[in-house]
């Protein structure tokens, strides 16, 4: 895995997006649950490419700091950086972003796991 490797894509708000349909907040824009769980896909997507058949990589912590908000039918732009990998662990940072705005940062901590072991032990 090498530093710099990336993905972005790009998200169209939707009413079920919001603060007031997740239950974390009374307004109807984009809820900060949605805006980590889109941040950590595009950590999924820029690690993905880089992993052995038979691995996975999951979220082990992540810092966000949500600064703007962002209306339904908003497109947001969402990307993603690996930073550096030591051993299992894979830190990356994420940015949400519209036109020149930033939306949103996050620093996002992934460890690679055998998937068929981590589902055993899950269930």
């Amino acid at each position: 895995m090498t530093p710099g490797q990336r993905a972005e894509f790009s998200y169209r708000v939707t009413a079920a997006d919001t603060a007031a349909q997740l239950g974390s907040g009374d307004v109807a824009v984009l809820g900060t649950p949605r805006v980590l769980a889109l941040m950590e896909r595009a950590t999924v997507q820029a690690v993905a490419r880089s992993l052995e058949p038979g691995e996975t990589s999951v979220g082990v912590s992540a810092h966000l700091e949500h600064l703007a908000a962002s209306p339904v039918g908003a497109t947001v732009d969402v990307e993603a950086v690996v930073q550096e990998r030591t051993g299992r662990r894979i830190t990356c940072t994420a940015r949400m972003s519209a036109g020149e705005r930033t939306l949103a940062t996050a620093n996002i901590v992934r460890v690679v796991v055998n998937r068929a072991t981590f589902e055993a032990r899950a269930g």
